[in-house]
């Protein structure tokens, strides 16, 4: 009887889940060419996109039609799409600078936002952000592609979870390429994309910004003490008015972390070294971890496979929707806001200091 009772109960819930509505989903901007998530595959559990709020209406429909999307799909402005759609959420594919104005927009109307990383252009920005999203009680998330990850968070579980290398004291984080131009990116993405205004700055941003929300994330939302970055331009020609070549450190009582972004890798990279008090764990996006423990005279390298991430975790669109459903708790997940404000901090930080060529104490 109990079994029956069990599975009847287990039916109902699975039935209601499944009748549950999605999140009516707008996309705020096309510019960046991270877009391409969304519009590649904008059918996502949990998920109903509404709309596309781009004012450049040949971007927009040059990218609709491309994506085999209706052109009903189109708003001429954030305004427009949210009085006409009425979107329950809101994803952020603008320029950086613009990040505020959605929040501003969207969290009086209490629409969930998620932007893309980084959370604002400065921590003045993200200060404001953050205190809209409370006061209208609305979920503000950033999203990295380092978040889906799932090496990313088997090392975290191997640090924090098994301990399997002691105390963390160095964490080295690789982000780059060739470079925006390099690569090919759109003209409307380059456009701000190497604006020191509307980005921020050029690879110190770009790129800088993952290692400052990965490290945030290992050290638990832990402010580091100080701050200190260079930057270069190794390719004036190329990009005249933003860095092109940053590192930025970061330190703690007892640990440090390093971040190199880069606009001048000769191949893309994304990974993470941390150095615990007894081994080292190498990530990157591949199916396996790199790990090795004890002292000189241990055991080599061992290769460990990455188990995939379970829905809604392994997936930007899904997640967010979970979140502003409230079946997922973000609080110090990589791409919460508390996470981020921290990060915010220190990019915002780096940024001065690569400027200024002191070192910024935080605390």
């Amino acid at each position: 009887m109990k079994k029956l009772l069990f599975l009847s109960l287990f039916l109902s819930l699975t039935f209601v889940f499944a009748q549950e509505k999605p999140v009516r989903m707008g996309i705020a901007g096309m510019t960046h060419d991270h877009v391409y998530q969304i519009l590649n595959n904008p059918n996502r559990a949990g998920v109903e996109i509404i709309g596309f709020a781009e004012p450049n209406k040949e971007l927009a429909l040059r990218l609709l039609k491309k994506y085999n999307l209706p052109e009903s799909l189109l708003y001429a402005s954030l305004d427009e799409m949210l009085e006409k759609a009425k979107p329950e959420a809101v994803c952020d594919f603008r320029s950086i600078i613009e990040h505020l104005e959605t929040v501003q927009k969207c969290a009086p109307k209490g629409v969930h936002v998620m932007v893309e990383k980084p959370l604002a252009v400065n921590f003045a920005h993200a200060t404001q952000m953050a205190a809209l999203a409370k006061k209208h009680n609305i979920q503000l998330l950033t999203n990295y592609e380092t978040t889906w990850y799932a090496s990313n968070h088997q090392a975290y579980e191997m640090i924090h979870g098994q301990n399997t290398i002691g105390d963390i004291r160095k964490v080295v984080i690789h982000d780059g390429h060739r470079g925006p131009k390099e690569i090919g990116v759109s003209k409307e993405f380059l456009s701000w994309l190497t604006d020191p205004v509307k980005n921020g700055g050029g690879a110190i941003i770009d790129f800088g910004c993952y290692g400052a929300d990965i490290m945030a994330w290992l050290m638990k939302g832990e402010r580091p003490n100080s701050v200190t970055a260079i930057t270069q331009t190794i390719k004036p020609e190329t990009y005249p008015n933003v860095d092109d070549e940053a590192t930025i450190v970061v330190t703690y009582p007892k640990a440090q972390g390093i971040f190199q972004g880069s606009w001048n890798w000769p191949f893309d990279r994304k990974d993470i070294e941390v150095y615990g008090k007894t081994g080292y764990i190498f990530a990157d996006k591949s199916a396996q971890t790199t790990v090795r423990k004890g002292d000189r005279n241990a055991l080599p390298e061992e290769k460990i496979a990455v188990k995939p991430l379970e829905t809604p975790m392994n997936d930007a669109f899904t997640y967010f929707a979970a979140v502003a459903r409230g079946k997922v708790k973000s609080e110090n997940d990589l791409g919460s806001l508390k996470i981020n404000m921290v990060a915010m901090e220190i990019l915002d930080a780096a940024v001065k200091s690569s400027k200024t060529g002191k070192t910024v104490v935080l605390k």
